[in-house]
């Protein structure tokens, strides 16, 4: 449990670099801006071969991750960077290992600017309720870096790895 959590908490701090606070918002609260990054070509290819051999039909977003939306919930999807999403997960590998998730029955509860970028930008895709696959790059997720628990030091995420994300929302605030 500890373990789960001290990943989780890992996660979104990685995620907090993806974004830039914006020193002069015009008409809004949030003092944060939506990252600009873009997948190179070759993840962009390397990950449609991979849906591809694993007969997955997703819908390519414009920085070069794909998603399906499963269940689209409810709502205007009227967010920011600084709205707060409650949201059961679970994240993996095209192999169908696992690395984390909300296995403890409760949501993993943030802002959007605090994680990866293809969360960033998949997550409003839906509203409460709403439930996305969202198949992420290496530039989209946790890059060239290796994410480490960091209680034991093993790689729980290797660098460059291609994830598969399930996220259910269950609150957006």
């Amino acid at each position: 449990m500890k373990k789960l959590f001290a990943l989780s908490f890992l996660a979104l701090l990685l995620g907090v670099a993806a974004c830039k606070k914006n020193q002069t918002p015009a008409n809004t609260s949030c003092p944060y801006f939506q990252s600009s990054i873009v997948a190179p070509a070759s993840e962009q290819l390397a990950l449609q071969d991979s849906l591809t051999a694993h007969g997955i039909v997703a819908t390519k977003d414009s920085s070069g991750f794909y998603y399906t939306i499963n269940q689209p919930g409810t709502g205007n999807g009227d967010t920011s960077l600084c709205t707060t999403i409650a949201a059961f997960y679970r994240g993996g590998f095209f192999n169908g290992n696992g690395f984390d998730s909300s296995a403890s029955g409760n949501p993993l509860i943030f802002q959007l600017y605090r994680v990866i970028p293809a969360w960033q930008k998949g997550i409003p895709l839906v509203g409460k309720g709403g439930n996305i696959s969202l198949y992420i790059p290496p530039s989209l997720g946790y890059g060239s870096t290796d994410v480490k628990d960091p209680s034991t030091g093993q790689v729980v995420i290797p660098a460059n790895s291609y994830l598969v994300f399930q996220v259910a929302v269950a609150d957006i605030q």
